[in-house]
Formats: C-alpha cells, sequence, structure tokens
C-alpha cells in the first residue's frame, strides 16, 4: 500500500521507525539490530501478568504514524487517511494544535469555564486567553457562538477553542451554529473543535476535513480506552503536516493502537455500549429531575446539574466525597454552581447519590 505525504517523515523524524521503513521499501524488515526494539529482554514476569502478547507489545516502539489504525478509521469515518493524525488523547492533540498554530503571546479565545485542559495549555504555552460566558437560562447552559465570534475578531485571536457536545454542560450545538462561527471566524483565525462525546450525539453528521478547523476525537469516552491515551485529529492534510512537524513521534504506544486497532474491528459492541450509556443518562436525569435538580440537556456520557448557589454544590460535593464518591464540579468560577455526573450503572444505585438527594430535597 502507498504511503501518503504524512507518512513520508523526511526532516520531521530522525528515527522513522521500522513500519515506515517497511512501506518505504516495500518488503517486510523482521531482523531489528538498530534499535532498543531489538534488547532480548525476557519480560517474564509482565508476560506472567499481562500476557505474552502485550509484552510483546511493549518491547516495540508503536508505528509513528499509526498508518493502519488511520486506514481504519478513515474507512470507518468515510475520510481520507491523510486528513487524520493519531496522537496521545485529545488532551494531547490540544496541546499540539496550540504549539503549532500560536506562538507565545497569541491570544486564543473560549468559553469560561469550558474544558479546563485548554486553558491549562493555553496558559502553559504563553497564549493570552480571553473567555466569554456562557448563555444561561433555566434548563440551559449553551456555548455563545456569537460571544465567539465577537470575540475572536475583537482580539485578533489566532485560534478559538469549542467543545461540542460541551464539557462540562452536555449541550450539543446544532450543525448550523458549527457551520456559522467557521464561516465567521477571522481569516486567520483556527477553530479547535472539541468532538470528545461525537459518539454521543443524536447526530453524527460527517467526519470530514474544513478548511481552519482541527476536529478533535478521542478513545476515552466510547471506546472505553481512557488509561491508553490515544486519540486522533481530523483536519486537511497541509494542516496536519504543520502539526506533525511539533509532535511527539512514538507518544502513542504500541499497545494503545492495538487496542484502537480492536475496538475499531468490533464496531457493533462500541455501538452496543454508547446505546446502553445513553438510556442510563436518561434513567438518571429522570432520576435527578424527581429529586428537584434543574438538569441540564445532555448529549454526552454524563448528566449536568445546577445548584441553587456555587455553595450548595460545593456543600454537595463535599459530602458525597464523604461518602466514597466523586463527581466533577468544573473548577472555574463562573461554571462553580454545576455538578457533573458520569452515566455508569453505580450512579443508579439507590444509597450511591443519597448525599446528593438530601441536598437537592431540603
Amino acid at each position: 500500500m502507498r504511503a501518503s505525504h504524512l507518512d513520508r517523515e523526511g526532516p520531521h523524524n530522525p528515527f522513522p521507525g521500522r513500519q515506515a521503513l517497511e512501506r518505504r521499501l516495500g518488503h517486510s524488515l523482521p531482523f531489528q539490530l538498530g534499535s532498543n526494539e531489538g534488547l532480548d529482554m525476557p519480560h517474564q514476569a509482565l508476560s506472567e501478568v499481562l500476557g505474552i502478547p502485550v509484552a510483546q507489545l511493549a518491547r516495540a516502539y508503536g508505528d509513528a504514524q499509526a498508518f493502519e489504525l488511520r486506514q481504519q478509521l478513515a474507512e470507518q469515518q468515510g475520510t481520507s487517511h491523510d486528513a487524520l493524525l493519531v496522537d496521545a488523547g485529545a488532551d494531547s492533540l490540544i496541546a499540539l494544535t496550540l504549539r503549532a498554530l500560536c506562538d507565545i503571546g497569541t491570544t486564543v479565545v473560549t468559553s469560561a469555564g469550558t474544558y479546563p485542559t485548554f486553558r491549562y495549555f493555553a496558559e502553559g504555552h504563553g497564549c493570552r486567553l480571553v473567555e466569554v460566558a456562557y448563555r444561561q437560562s433555566p434548563g440551559r447552559l449553551a456555548p455563545d457562538v456569537d460571544a465567539l465570534v465577537q470575540a475572536a475578531w475583537l482580539h485578533h485571536a489566532r485560534l478559538v477553542y469549542l467543545a461540542d457536545p460541551d464539557n462540562p454542560s452536555g449541550h450539543c450545538l446544532d450543525r448550523a451554529d458549527i457551520a456559522y462561527l467557521i464561516d465567521n471566524l477571522p481569516p486567520t483565525c483556527h477553530l479547535l473543535l472539541d468532538e470528545a462525546y461525537h459518539e454521543f450525539r443524536p447526530d453524527h453528521g460527517d467526519s470530514a476535513p474544513i478548511d481552519g478547523v482541527v476536529r478533535l476525537r478521542t478513545f476515552s469516552k466510547a471506546h472505553g480506552l481512557a488509561g491508553l491515551r490515544i486519540g486522533y485529529a481530523i483536519a486537511p492534510p497541509a494542516l496536519l503536516e504543520v502539526m506533525s512537524k511539533v509532535r511527539i513521534h512514538y507518544a502513542v504506544s504500541s499497545v494503545a493502537q492495538a487496542a484502537a486497532a480492536v475496538v475499531l474491528s468490533h464496531i457493533d459492541e462500541v455501538k452496543h455500549h454508547v446505546q446502553a450509556v445513553i438510556k442510563r443518562r436518561e434513567q438518571l436525569a429522570t432520576q435527578l429531575q424527581a429529586w428537584g435538580a434543574d438538569v441540564l440537556p445532555s448529549a454526552t456520557n454524563f448528566v449536568a446539574i445546577r445548584m441553587p448557589s456555587v455553595d450548595a454544590a460545593e456543600a454537595a460535593q463535599r459530602a458525597l466525597l464523604a461518602d466514597g464518591v466523586i463527581i466533577h464540579r468544573p473548577p472555574h468560577p463562573a461554571l462553580a454552581d454545576i455538578l457533573r455526573i458520569s452515566a455508569v450503572e453505580d450512579a443508579l444505585k439507590p444509597e450511591r447519590l443519597s448525599a446528593l438527594q438530601n441536598a437537592l430535597e431540603r
């Protein structure tokens, strides 16, 4: 199979790796005498605990370009493998996008209280962060698309970050809203569209690359591989080429790539899991509503509720922690009255959220 220009690593990677060399030369290279992969560590303990296949994978570097995995993704997503870049989860892709597109001092725009890792990396990269408020009303907490566009023009932003479906509200924007945002950003401004919860939205839409947009997906949510840190970006090949110049080439392990390939080849199991999560999410929302909670509509794998005040949210979170229960409360002051609960089976047990029920029914 002919490799694309994204696989011709050239000056980008001084150690292109066995897989890339095999694609370039057109034949297998079974005898590895030139790197750590060839060292014959027996891995007896690792083999006994985790199994021989895992021990064998652990010895080898993952394919730096994740070529075969990108082929699988391309077939399932209906897009070109040239428009896909695999990296160590959506978080790593956020950092990579900032590193590739933003200089120190560059202005970036996002919603105040959205997924906090973007703010963490943006500030760490030396960017100037501009935040706009969410649109809020009873039963609604949504990113303000108009405000994002206005801030991008006013502050000469180089990048706008948007999570859709949103984290932590769970809100899912209409496709028309996304199209409006893309069409109205300044010509020098990119959109970083975090689609980590893409599989849970009611309309999956397409997975086509969009000019000026980096779309992020992950194997942590619908595919259940959070601990292996693997995700991918969808973007025009020229944009991915820029990102490839500054990425860590072997950040995605051989174990993670193999696991992702397995779950992709059993996509029916993934779809069944997603439907089960959606069913639990609706059951959890109904339960919380019965307790008097202000439940926010969700197109994710969690349910978010708005407490009467920040103090009430903090008190409920502390009471749950005292019972050994972890839920999420956004660290940003703008959304400190929000509690986010994952739609897992354990959340539906009558006693598991009793502290929250008591707080809501007072």
